[in-house]
């Protein structure tokens, strides 16, 4: 009796398929529940293409002349809101980035409050922070740079923690071993070993916020948005196409930026 008598070769065992099933399954259910919620309009979907091309058109030629009074101040106070609500949202998590890394405060109670207040800042979205401080502090960037910052907390926070806890023991040992106050371990020890992410996180969240600061002016909270919500509202779409515009140009040139700032310090 050959070895192929004894054994059937096959892709899946038959629990691996009945799990998979299962996943489709519930897939296609999901599918359907939301397609039913949603309430698809066919109508509105054959119309789209036209309705597309004649917003097209309409927003051909760009007005450019409008740029110097009427974008570049609100594309500059969106770079800014970006920059400062960043460099606040840095100031604030790293002393909660420290409590949440249980290799350095080996306290459950902190590192589970420090856990909690990273979660709650990336649970609620950008909009609803910029509606709450703009309910708050009122329309303008400084809503708006609030809203980037404690939206920023969660995220930052979150990796620095990460990044704190996977630090080689060796050095945090012999510093201690040796007598070394916390201050000194910390910045000798950890830092060294955590700095590279940390501004790799910090540069890249930077150029997060750059794009969410174009978007939470729709609600109130300043910067280009406000611009390209007044644009629309009033129906001129050849503006609507040249704050499209800029906002893409200064995206990619962030883009740029960062990218050689990470390959210069990283």
């Amino acid at each position: 009796m050959t070895t192929a008598d004894h054994y059937r070769w096959q892709r899946f065992t038959p629990r691996e398929r009945l799990a998979r099933f299962a996943v489709f399954l519930g897939f296609a259910v999901a599918l359907a529940a939301s397609m039913r919620t949603v309430e698809v309009i066919p109508e509105f979907l054959y119309d789209a293409p036209t309705q597309v091309l004649d917003l097209f058109k309409r927003m051909w030629p760009i007005e450019y002349s409008y740029y110097p009074e009427g974008v570049h101040h609100a594309l500059v106070e969106t770079l800014h809101i970006a920059s400062l609500g960043t460099l606040l949202a840095i100031v604030m998590a790293i002393p909660v980035g420290i409590l949440g890394a249980s290799n350095i405060v080996r306290v459950p109670a902190l590192n589970w409050l420090a856990k909690l207040i990273l979660v709650s800042s990336r649970s609620v979205n950008t909009l609803v922070w910029a509606l709450l401080f703009v309910a708050v502090f009122g329309p303008g960037a400084l809503a708006g740079t609030i809203c980037i910052a404690f939206r920023s907390i969660g995220f930052v926070g979150k990796l620095f923690a990460e990044a704190l806890e996977e630090c080689d023991p060796g050095p945090i040992e012999a510093l201690t071993a040796a007598g070394a106050p916390w201050p000194s371990v910390f910045l000798k020890g950890f830092w060294p070993q955590a700095a590279p992410a940390f501004w790799g996180i910090a540069l890249f969240r930077w150029d997060i916020n750059v794009r969410e600061s174009a978007v939470i002016g729709l609600v109130g909270a300043g910067g280009i948005g406000m611009v390209l919500d007044t644009a629309m509202n009033l129906f001129h779409w050849d503006r609507v196409a040249l704050v499209l515009l800029s906002i893409f140009s200064v995206v990619i040139i962030a883009e740029l930026v960062v990218t050689n700032i990470r390959k210069r310090i990283i």
